[in-house]
């Protein structure tokens, strides 16, 4: 999916330990405990409010934890001690962050989208940057979309965009946050095949998803969070169609059988 190559599977290129996190008086993460291998895709599932979402953030802290250590890579991050804006922006330069809404901004080309952040925060030369981004942007299917703005896009259209956008600061881990969610069904699948893509590319990746599906077919591990707390982990099958929790068979009987 990029001209930059991602991590060999094998090691740990995440590890997460103890992590916990509040707003006022709602416990958000209670100790929460991750490990991502490198090139492996680990998938987040459970109801609305159980922490996933905030444990995606807080792995490049976009949300600040009160505890909690936090390694990608060379970069570990101990969030029991103050953590002053630069080290910040050193976890979050590890991975490329796609959001639930496009987030794109509608002044700016889909290509000057894309080159926005190498180019500005990155500093890298902008004709590198401008073959790179042309090169991602033909690898999501969107090579004749370059010089359009984004309202001139269908929502899949731009969270594909959103996706080559965090490919091109050439992370070593790729964070999703419900990438499906606020698109239409019929256009689900297409953003789905993109990030099935990168999977098979081996990039190393860490979804919040409602996709059951896509999980079964692509994650090396599940992992279902209710409460603040990890309920249950392990391989999709394992998971997924045989769950050992009450919990995660609840969670999944609703999700699959809403009626």
């Amino acid at each position: 999916m990029s001209t930059i190559p991602s991590a060999p599977r094998g090691g740990p290129l995440v590890e997460v330990r103890g992590l916990r996190k509040s707003f006022g008086e709602l416990h958000v993460l209670r100790g929460v405990d991750l490990t991502v291998a490198s090139g492996s895709v680990t998938v987040l599932i459970g109801p609305s409010g159980s922490g996933k979402t905030t444990a995606l953030r807080c792995l490049n802290a976009l949300e600040v934890p009160e505890a909690g250590v936090v390694r990608v890579g060379d970069c570990e991050v101990d969030f029991s001690r103050p953590v002053d804006k630069r080290t910040a922006r050193t976890l979050r330069t590890q991975s490329g962050m796609v959001f639930q809404s496009h987030n794109l901004f509608p002044h700016m080309t889909v290509l000057q989208n894309i080159m926005e952040g190498p180019v500005t925060v990155q500093r890298r030369p902008r004709e590198e940057v401008r073959t790179e981004a042309l090169t991602l942007l033909d690898r999501v299917g969107l090579a004749e979309k370059a010089d359009q703005f984004p309202f001139q896009l269908s929502g899949g259209q731009q969270q594909r965009v959103g996706i080559a956008r965090a490919l091109a600061i050439r992370p070593r881990l790729m964070l999703f946050d419900e990438p499906t969610s606020a698109l239409d069904p019929e256009l689900v699948g297409e953003v789905l095949t993109v990030m099935k893509d990168l999977a098979e590319q081996g990039w190393t990746m860490v979804v919040v998803t409602h996709e059951i599906r896509f999980a079964q077919a692509v994650a090396d591990q599940v992992l279902f969070l209710d409460g603040g707390v990890v309920v249950e982990r392990g391989a999709p099958d394992a998971v997924l169609t045989a769950p050992r929790e009450p919990r995660t068979r609840r969670f999944l009987q609703r999700l699959l059988d809403p009626l």
